[in-house]
């Protein structure tokens, strides 16, 4: 397979809504949202949080770039603020600062690099496959409560 890529930016005033629905069109491309519909959910759910982080925190556009090599969905959002993120451990007071919590858990690897000029942030997924509801079981074996010689 062929590596496949997109990449846009979404300025304060786009907003995550936009970078949102541009993300699900890919997701929908590669047909994620109906075979990998949870690893769907987490990458719009990382998308939503890293363009807010720029947005917020960066005080800068987002640039989102999204490349699928065949094993891996790269989520890369740049900022221009060079300060790399760093956890914290928010009182349940806090109304923000889960944002690298939340994509440590959804995401299966991410990492963070400063630039001149700025930050990227890239997040990994791996597609897990929803089996469909109407896949037929391997049934090895009699049915339960029959002897194997019956």
């Amino acid at each position: 397979m062929r590596a496949k890529g997109w990449a846009t930016s979404f300025p304060v005033h786009r907003g995550v809504r936009e970078a949102r629905r541009w993300t699900a069109e890919r997701l929908d491309s590669l047909r994620w949202t109906t075979d990998a519909p949870d690893t769907a959910h987490s990458v719009l759910l990382t998308v939503s949080e890293l363009v807010t982080n720029a947005h917020v925190h960066a005080h800068s556009g987002a640039g989102l770039v999204l490349t699928w090599d065949g094993r891996c969905l790269h989520v890369s959002v740049a900022d221009s603020d060079p300060c790399l993120p760093a956890p914290r451990d928010p009182s349940r007071e806090a109304t923000s600062g889960r944002g690298l919590a939340i994509i440590d858990a959804l995401a299966d690897a991410w990492e963070a690099h400063s630039f001149h000029g700025g930050k990227t942030i890239t997040a990994c997924f791996h597609p897990l496959v929803t089996p469909a509801p109407h896949a037929a079981r391997s049934h090895s074996g009699p049915p339960s409560g029959e002897s194997p010689d019956a």
